[in-house]
């Protein structure tokens, strides 16, 4: 049986999280074994590298160096978990994927989506999302709801201006792919954004 690759994207702070959980608890009750996964990390040396992106004192990273860490950090996810999971027939969702540094780096940082894809095409073994959901929450109020959580890493550091292009970005990633993408209004209730994730899926597993 084939398995089902999803992938939950949005701003910081847009409640990729909450709603990862209740969509695997959903696949769990229909009988289907699903498991999560997070970028960067995910994996031993996934996570090492994690911690190399996100610390507070490397200001001085390059774009360069951040787009090719995140694209290391998910050549290992996707080898070590992702397709074997697949393979078995089984869900993976995953906290961000390939979209997102289409976002960050691509657009945000500037280095061009093209860029993007094309290294991501290595690291990902040409494997993207059978579907993915954008949680769309204005920039402003996701890394309010961030800094109330706990103390902010070197990506949630970026000044307001950069969480806009982030926030903008995605919209715009979701026009160029709407069979894909699925976008949806992140300022909505738990249980009402839960429900269009749900609606989405179950075409998806038709």
């Amino acid at each position: 049986m084939r398995g089902i690759f999803i992938s939950m994207e949005g701003p910081d702070g847009s409640g990729k999280s909450t709603q990862i959980e209740l969509l695997k608890k959903y696949f769990e009750d229909k009988g289907t074994e699903c498991i999560i996964t997070r970028e960067p990390g995910g994996t031993r040396i996934s996570e090492a590298v994690r911690a190399v992106i996100l610390n507070k004192d490397y200001t001085e990273m390059d774009y360069m160096t951040e787009l090719l860490l995140y694209a290391s950090a998910r050549a290992q996810l996707v080898s070590e978990v992702i397709l074997p999971a697949l393979e078995e027939g089984k869900c993976v969702i995953s906290d961000r994927f390939v979209d997102s540094s289409a976002v960050y780096q691509g657009i945000a940082r500037g280095l061009g989506v093209d860029t993007v894809y094309e290294i991501n095409k290595y690291a990902t073994r040409g494997r993207f999302p059978d579907k993915t959901f954008l949680l769309d929450l204005p920039a402003e109020v996701g890394i309010s709801r961030k800094k109330k959580q706990a103390e902010l890493d070197r990506m949630e550091r970026e000044a307001l201006d950069f969480h806009e292009r982030v926030a903008a970005g995605y919209r715009e990633m979701a026009e160029r792919d709407t069979e894909r993408i699925v976008r949806i209004d992140a300022t909505k209730s738990v249980e009402e954004i839960h429900a269009a994730i749900i609606e989405e899926v179950e075409e998806l597993i038709k």
